[in-house]
């Protein structure tokens, strides 16, 4: 078998997103860390208890997803064959760069509330992202280019996250609904994510990702793919360029599925939290097994689950 990683973005946090790794001894000192990112605030607890809109925050939602995929590969990095396939969707391609050991996982976790901080410095106020469904890329790009926003993401079967002004998201949501387009939804983002708007943050974060040190290639053998091309990373200074643009650069997200498959993937496992990106991904090859984090019961579960498919 060979797995693909899914390193979740934003937008799913919930009060579970950590019961199957927050009492793994082995995801402690992460833990740890990022409560100091966050206040001083246990992560585990700052779920549970922290009102909607504190888990959405841009820059507390960077570190709570990308902890909880640092944490899974924690507890479960000796059950994960070698040469794993990583993408990673939005703030999930910087976690992918952790998972596959690229940065130090500590080091991740900075990185993230650093690249948060940046784009919470070039983010206009009333900027926003919203999910569209059911329209071509062309009809989608030509409402961009009407209201003055940006497609953020491409993903799979006609399905877009945009990004601008909530003037013009709200205008284009309008539109796409008297289009006929089959989902429209407002998503809990407070930045234009991946577009031109947050060109500044590229810049911000490309200069903080100076001072990264970074092992390549991947002790693992783990292949990272690049969210705005879909191509693996072959070089330092290339990767790094292309992690920094991402920030305000439309994300290809069905091409980096569509990569995994071509490099030979035979499943895919979402480390969460949430169920989107497995979900496409069984859009997008529907007779491989693709599961999440957030299907099993038991860290436990995910380990049979490998076993089986690493033996099949």
């Amino acid at each position: 078998m060979t797995l693909a990683i899914l390193c979740s973005g934003q937008g799913r946090q919930h009060r579970e997103m950590f019961a199957l790794t927050g009492d793994a001894p082995e995801a402690e000192r992460l833990f740890a860390h990022a409560a100091t990112l966050l206040g001083g605030g246990d992560p585990r607890e700052f779920v549970r208890r922290e009102p909607d809109e504190a888990l959405h925050r841009n820059r507390a939602g960077q570190i709570l997803c990308t902890l909880q995929a640092l944490a899974a590969m924690a507890a479960l990095g000796d059950a994960i064959p070698r040469g794993a396939i990583i993408a990673g969707y939005s703030v999930g391609e910087v976690a992918a760069w952790g998972v596959g050991g690229l940065f130090d996982a500590i080091l991740t976790l900075d990185l993230v509330a650093r690249r948060a901080e940046a784009m919470d410095a070039a983010t206009h106020a009333g900027d926003g992202l919203i999910f569209v469904r059911g329209l071509t890329r062309e009809q989608a790009g030509r409402l961009c280019e009407r209201h003055g926003a940006a497609i953020a993401i491409v993903n799979p079967g006609d399905a877009f996250v945009i990004g601008g002004s909530r003037e013009a998201l709200n205008q284009i949501a309008a539109d796409a609904g008297a289009m006929h387009g089959a989902r429209i939804v407002a998503l809990p983002v407070e930045v234009a994510s991946h577009t031109q708007r947050l060109a500044g943050a590229s810049v911000a974060f490309r200069e903080t990702l100076n001072m990264a040190p970074v092992s390549f290639p991947s002790r693992n053998g783990a292949r990272i793919l690049s969210g705005i091309d879909a191509a693996p990373v072959v070089s330092r200074e290339t990767g790094l360029d292309k992690l920094a643009a991402q920030i305000s650069q439309t994300v290809q997200w069905a091409d980096c599925l569509q990569a995994c498959v071509e490099a030979g993937a035979t499943g895919f496992l979402e480390l969460g939290p949430g169920h989107a990106l497995s979900g496409m991904a069984a859009e997008i090859a529907p007779t491989l097994p693709a599961r999440s984090l957030d299907d099993f019961r038991s860290l436990q579960g995910i380990r049979s689950w490998l076993m089986r498919r690493l033996g099949s």
